[in-house]
């Protein structure tokens, strides 16, 4: 017999047994059990997250789950909410005193904003792209009040995890009317230092891939220098470094077009540049629209096609490295269509920086 809707959704809800020990070791480092997971990636597989020992500030280690919902912490979800912190914590770190939020979906950023009020900034990154958003974990760098929580749970906005450095006893009232969502408090506030040994792992079959944390140095109007006929304005500079600093934390093939506070499009994981840039168009046409904004490239341009695609959708300014043995081709393209081109480097530097990221 078939089985139903309701049903079939049990085994998404359904928790797997784990027996994975207690510590691992690496180096002279240990990871020590903190919590099962519900399943892994997908139903059936068990799970656990391991914390650091010594591990301190805004991290993985320290978090506390206020509220489990009805369905408890995933694997998706830790990964997720990993992800947005390290983005809300670089962005915190660069304009600080700002409010930041951060929405994440499947380890992919999908709306990042800033703003002056706690409510206003909610809106304006789920506004980014409100289709993708749907079942995002939702990342902030400020306490969440309880007129936030009552638009977090407004019926027809699905949000798998809250996840902020505080909230208020009457956020967590009404965070708790909503029965599937799991509320969880940072260890520290995100302008605060997060201490971890900073290896990156990933596991292959018979082996281990480790390398050294990327974190971009692309953090102020000094770090860039400008290629193009066309200087771009103060604010398109701006608008380069949230762009440059979101694709840093968006799986390659990124690109990401937006303002200077708030993204419009992003465009990830795709096996061409081209291919990356028409779908953070395609995104930015659901919510804000690209005209007037600046796009950042995870890496350099091979062909001009990106710049005439940008040009054509009424975008500015661009902010990429280079490298291409095409870059005075695709520059002289830009020049065509006046726009400016930023690059990541500093002037009288050699070498651009660029952010490949593979989660």
């Amino acid at each position: 017999m078939e089985k139903t809707g309701k049903e079939s959704r049990q085994q998404y809800r359904a928790k797997v047994k784990e027996e994975f020990p207690e510590v691992l070791h690496f180096g002279d480092k240990q990871f020590r059990k903190k919590q099962s997971m519900r399943y892994g990636e997908n139903p059936g597989y068990p799970a656990a997250f391991y914390g650091e020992e010594g591990a301190s500030g805004p991290n993985m280690a320290t978090m506390e789950i206020l509220q489990e919902g009805i369905k408890g912490l995933g694997y998706i979800n830790v990964g997720d909410m990993d992800l947005g912190q390290r983005l809300a914590r670089k962005l915190t770190e660069i304009y600080k005193n700002r409010l930041i939020c951060v929405l994440i979906k499947h380890e992919i950023p999908s709306g990042v904003a800033m703003g002056e009020s706690p409510e206003e900034t909610f809106k304006k990154a789920w506004d980014c792209d409100s289709l993708s958003n749907f079942g995002s974990v939702d990342i902030f760098n400020y306490k969440i009040t309880d007129k936030l929580a009552e638009i977090i749970v407004e019926k027809g906005r699905n949000i798998e995890v809250v996840y902020a450095p505080d909230f208020t006893p009457e956020a967590l009232e009404v965070l708790a009317s909503r029965k599937s969502l799991r509320v969880v408090k940072m260890g520290g506030a995100l302008d605060e230092r997060a201490v971890d040994n900073a290896l990156e792992f990933k596991r292959v079959a018979g082996g281990l891939l480790v390398q050294k944390r990327f974190d971009s140095k692309i953090t102020s109007p000094e770090s860039v220098d400008v290629v193009s006929k066309r200087k771009p304005t103060q604010e398109e500079i701006e608008a380069a470094i949230f762009n440059w600093n979101v694709a840093c934390f968006t799986r390659s093939n990124a690109i990401v077009i937006g303002k200077d506070d708030k993204i419009h499009g992003i465009g990830s994981g795709q096996r061409s540049r081209i291919d990356a840039a028409e779908g953070a168009i395609q995104y930015a046409r659901r919510g804000y629209g690209p005209e007037g904004c600046v796009m950042a490239s995870d890496a350099f341009m091979p062909f001009p096609d990106v710049v005439e695609l940008a040009a054509r959708n009424g975008i500015k300014a661009l902010i990429y490295p280079l490298g291409s043995i095409r870059d005075q081709e695709v520059i002289n393209k830009a020049n065509e269509f006046n726009m400016a081109m930023i690059i990541t480097r500093k002037p009288g530097e050699t070498d651009s920086e660029r952010c490949f990221l593979h989660r």
